[in-house]
């Protein structure tokens, strides 16, 4: 299952474990900055402002998925809330929100949005607080359009709020789960330090937003308002509104000639569980050649759905909802997981796999609120080759869509994976020949899509047109790892901490970069975050030689980075290993950089890359941070770059790239201050 992150690290050349978080600026509520209060917000109200990833839509055109629903960020509508944020320091609530700020709304106080268009279904992404011993709490929130038509959701934080080291406790009053790890808290190692640390408590919080969904019965026509109340007495302290998703959903999709679930005892009511019913759909459909079609409804099903040679149809993520409870495992099963709840999976591929699977229009909700790693309590799960997933909506799983190979020939479009544990997807061991294209990802609690070449290389894959928002541990979209793959047009924004937008990286056993690498026309906003262990800044898109080198032909072309906390590309390597391994044959083309806290390029490892084209404004430090592998040779930097012309741009400190600094000008600033770019703006 998801691989742990406690790799070996260093902090001015000593070893040390890999902990999980940042430097903690906000220990509990974290809010941030206070940018607005009520009457300045009410006064400042305006029209609907839509937005992408927090962005005006224009900057990222064709880029990241193409959704149904519009996008509208708290901070720009009418409240008389308070506006927090920006922050981009971890453990904090605008940090984990899309753009960096939200509204904190208390008791009586509201958020109002004008619709932009026609709509007659919501999303909520929210956070309140949770219980003082964990486990959270639930509250409501009203909905009304246009004054009327009163609903009430009960939010909930029972699948937030995570704390401590990795991975993670539900507990906010734990002890640290690792004392035998260095944490920058301190800068010590806790149980090897006299006197021994106060470490407050609750230690690093994190994963503070859930979602939630809300047919409203009807169709509203642009301009309607939708306000969100927090009413009086409830027991929210407060609740943090991060955006509106706004949608006109259609009418439910229907199979007349079909396997219908009821017709197997299924029940839509989800009053008792249909794990056998739809097994018994299967089992007919599959001797009939039909497909297995769900009707609307709310069905229990609280393990795994085996699925091989099937197609199961749904009336539409909105309307067809199969949740499970989480049930615990005694004795464990043999794969190590100590629970199960639903997911839809394929045959192991040690028996074979599935073959030509095919789901399409409904909800998977799992019931997961902790991180096990041996569990598998993903959303789809197994080997599955030729078939295709379309159309889902899955929620609080481990892994939305966790594949173990060898398997070829899956397509993964149109999804939407939210609020998960872990990853939202990811390839796992030889998965080959496969595409994941215009699925929308928020909010999950490590890499949101991943490839990882563990034993076995994937090869000719492709990511493409996908959305990644706010991943709060890791990367928005890494590659462990293998073969001809392709990483193009997609939109990731706002990761959190350890991980940047793009990573590549030679680490969690994977095996080699081989062949050619594409990462094409990719758009990152507000990456680059601060590495805790190493206490450096990380780069938008990261190449990481942890346990062996990289030197496949790897092409990274027409990629805008834009609004980097720190670097905008970084090449880097771990300190025990800096002169075993490098990277190399790594070559940028057509690049737009808009605003880095530092710099355009830190190069923390030996070897080479060729830039050409890459246009640079806002740079906040020198443009090149050129340390190599820290040997500081007469000779100049252990890594090398080529300019190929055409590079353009700089800031304060002039040219990004600077003739003197060619090309291997020793220009290493370990840990540079760090510049506020401005927002992004058209080119």
């Amino acid at each position: 299952m998801a691989r742990s992150r406690t790799g070996v690290l260093t902090r001015a050349g000593r070893p040390l474990r890999r902990a999980a978080g940042a430097v903690v600026v906000a220990v509990v509520l974290g809010m941030g900055a206070v940018l607005s209060g009520a009457a300045v917000a009410e006064a400042n109200a305006v029209g609907p402002v839509v937005t992408r990833a927090a962005l005006d839509p224009a900057l990222v055109a064709g880029r990241g998925a193409s959704v149904a629903f519009a996008e509208q960020e708290a901070e720009n509508a009418t409240t008389n809330g308070t506006v927090i944020g920006p922050d981009r320091s971890a453990y904090t609530l605008p940090a984990e929100a899309s753009g960096r700020k939200a509204v904190r709304l208390t008791p009586g106080q509201h958020v109002e949005f004008v619709l932009p268009s026609a709509a007659n279904a919501i999303n909520v992404r929210y956070s309140i607080p949770d219980a003082p011993n964990g486990g959270g709490i639930t509250a409501p929130l009203q909905v009304t359009v246009n004054g009327k038509d009163r609903k009430t959701m009960t939010l909930t934080s029972q699948y937030a709020w995570l704390y401590n080291q990795y991975p993670f406790s539900n507990d906010p009053n734990a002890d640290l789960l690792h004392p035998d790890w260095w944490i920058t808290e301190c800068a010590c190692v806790p149980n090897a330090t006299t006197p021994a640390p106060v470490i407050t408590k609750p230690f690093r919080p994190s994963h503070f937003y859930d979602e939630q969904r809300l047919l409203l019965g009807k169709k509203y026509k642009a301009g309607d308002k939708v306000r969100l109340t927090v009413p009086a007495g409830s027991n929210a302290a407060w609740t943090v509104i991060d955006l509106l998703d706004s949608e006109l959903v259609g009418a439910p999709h229907v199979r007349v000639l079909a396997a219908n679930v009821l017709l197997f005892g299924a029940d839509p009511l989800g009053r008792r569980d249909s794990a056998d019913a739809f097994d018994k759909a299967i089992a007919f459909a599959k001797r009939s050649h039909l497909k297995v079609y769900v009707p609307p409804g709310v069905y229990q099903v609280n393990r795994h759905i085996i699925v091989d040679n099937v197609t199961i149809e749904g009336a539409g993520n909105w309307y067809t909802i199969i949740k499970g409870k989480e049930v615990a495992l005694d004795p464990p099963a043999p794969d190590g997981s100590v629970h199960t709840g639903v997911g839809f999976y394929g045959k192991d591929a040690a028996d074979g796999g599935s073959s030509n699977v095919h789901l399409s229009g409904f909800t998977i909700e799992g019931d997961v609120r902790e991180r096990i790693d041996t569990d598998q309590v993903n959303g789809i799960g197994g080997a599955m080759s030729n078939s295709t997933i379309d159309g889902l909506y899955i929620r609080h799983t481990k892994v939305g869509l966790w594949f173990d190979g060898p398997m070829s020939n899956v397509k993964v479009t149109n999804n939407i994976i939210v609020d998960q544990i872990a990853d939202a997807l990811n390839f796992h061991i030889g998965v080959t020949n496969s595409r994941v294209s215009n699925n929308f990802v928020r909010n999950t609690g490590d890499d949101g899509l991943a490839m990882w070449s563990e034993k076995t290389a994937n090869a000719n894959n492709t990511f493409d047109r996908n959305t990644v928002q706010t991943p709060v541990l890791a990367n928005g979209i890494a590659v462990y790892g293998g073969k001809d793959n392709t990483i193009a047009g997609n939109l990731v924004a706002d990761p959190i901490r350890e991980g940047s937008g793009i990573q590549v990286g030679s680490r969690f056993g994977a095996e080699a970069f081989t062949g050619n690498m594409w990462i094409t026309n990719n758009t990152t906003v507000r990456a680059g975050t601060y590495e805790l262990n190493w206490n450096i800044g990380l780069g938008a898109i990261w190449f990481y030689a942890l346990e062996k080198s990289i030197d496949a032909n790897i092409q990274v072309v027409g990629n805008h980075f834009l609004d980097n906390g720190y670097n905008a590309i970084m090449l880097v390597s771990e300190w025990g290993v800096k002169d075993l391994y490098s990277i190399s044959n790594v070559h940028f083309k057509d690049i737009r950089v808009d605003g880095t806290g530092t710099s355009v390029v830190s190069a923390r490892v030996k070897g080479s890359a060729t830039f050409e084209n890459v246009d640079a404004r806002n740079v906040g430090a020198v443009g090149i941070n050129n340390c190599g592998s820290f040997n500081f040779p007469p000779t100049g930097s252990e890594f090398s770059i080529t300019d190929l012309g055409g590079n353009d741009g700089g800031g304060t400190t002039g040219p990004w790239m600077a003739p003197w600094e060619l090309p291997n000008t020793i220009t290493c600033d370990d840990r540079p201050p760090v510049v506020t770019p401005p927002a992004p703006s058209p080119w």
